[in-house]
């Protein structure tokens, strides 16, 4: 079942204590600045737990590759038997993009480490 990120109140709600399990982060450089990160949770509250995770490792990835910024392009979420899986696709670069989901990849990526993402 994909839902869009847009719709993440729709997802069920999680009862009780949230205790995300990350469970790993696949990178692609698709063309030049483009880059697909595929990231897989159990555990999250609804699609936007699953787009924090990818945001997180594209900081993170941003940062590693010496630039400062990424800007937001999609993320599609599916869920099946309490595996969430998330597709999303940002661009990278130097200078801060044009775009209104853009994202400073050292703020971005010190949130993620305060609140226990974890990152490429």
């Amino acid at each position: 079942m994909a839902l869009p990120v847009g719709l993440a109140a729709c997802a069920a709600p999680q009862t009780g204590p949230f205790t995300p399990v990350y469970e790993g982060i696949e990178t692609r450089l698709l063309e030049g600045d483009l880059v697909q990160f595929d990231v897989t949770m159990r555990g999250a509250r609804n699609n936007t737990d699953v787009a924090d995770y990818a945001e997180c490792a594209a900081a993170q990835y941003a940062l590693i590759r010496g630039y400062g910024f990424a800007r937001h392009l999609r993320t599609n979420v599916t869920q099946e038997d309490g595996t969430w899986r998330g597709d999303a696709v940002y661009t990278i670069s130097a200078a801060l993009p044009e775009g209104l989901r853009t994202i400073d990849a050292e703020v971005v990526a010190l949130a993620c480490a305060e609140n226990g993402i974890p990152m490429v």
